[in-house]
């Protein structure tokens, strides 16, 4: 991997720009208990950071049919919002830094695995989104975390290299996606333990 200055951050956005972990565990529990289903905060800590889909089939099996697992996120998404309504809070010292990063000619990225409308209501909100040079949707690629691809779509939107790139993600399957990307990792542990997002830079 490259040691050369960094030219580009990559923000997860879920957990890390914002926290919104309860209002999207409640929201799952909410559309898998009409379906017979429970889920756990060990299960959504186990599926952080990975797209709706592959969260489905882990719950539901494999053999769900793709208009049901769309049905399923259009409910679960509408009621994640219902929930966090105006409650969208960033974390302490995040909004400092994403300002400071522009401040000094960093290109900076959000690049997540919610659906797009969520992530344009959370900086609209936060009045961020037009201080990012890219923001990629997991849906815009045709694998989410831990594939590489949402990153790499990333880097090639803001016209850099990714050994150039710094990630920073609070899930296991983040932190993996930026090592297969040949990306640099900083973990930050407000969703996941520092054990297990060990193998991030930092």
């Amino acid at each position: 991997m490259a040691k050369n200055e960094a030219e580009a951050v990559i923000w997860d956005m879920d957990g890390v720009i914002v926290d919104t972990a309860q209002y999207h565990h409640k929201g799952w529990q909410i559309v898998f208990r009409k379906r017979g289903a429970n889920y756990t905060k060990e299960d959504f800590r186990h599926n952080t950071g990975k797209r709706s889909d592959s969260i489905i089939r882990s719950v539901l099996g494999e053999g769900i049919a793709q208009g049901e697992i769309m049905a399923i996120i259009r409910e679960k998404d509408e009621t994640f919002r219902q929930l966090m309504g105006q409650n969208i809070r960033p974390f302490p010292g995040v909004l400092k830094l994403i300002t400071s990063l522009k401040e000094h000619k960093f290109k900076i990225a959000i690049a997540s695995s919610a659906p797009m409308e969520n992530i344009q209501l959370i900086t609209q909100r936060l009045k961020i989104h037009n201080r990012f040079d890219a923001i990629i949707s997991g849906w815009e690629v045709t694998k989410g975390k831990p594939d590489p691809q949402t990153f790499l779509l990333a880097a090639e939107k803001l016209g850099v290299e990714a050994e150039d790139c710094i990630v920073i993600e609070d899930a296991i399957s983040g932190v993996t996606a930026s090592r297969r990307a040949d990306m640099r990792c900083i973990a930050v542990t407000n969703t996941t333990s520092r054990e297990e997002l060990r193998e991030a830079d930092l």
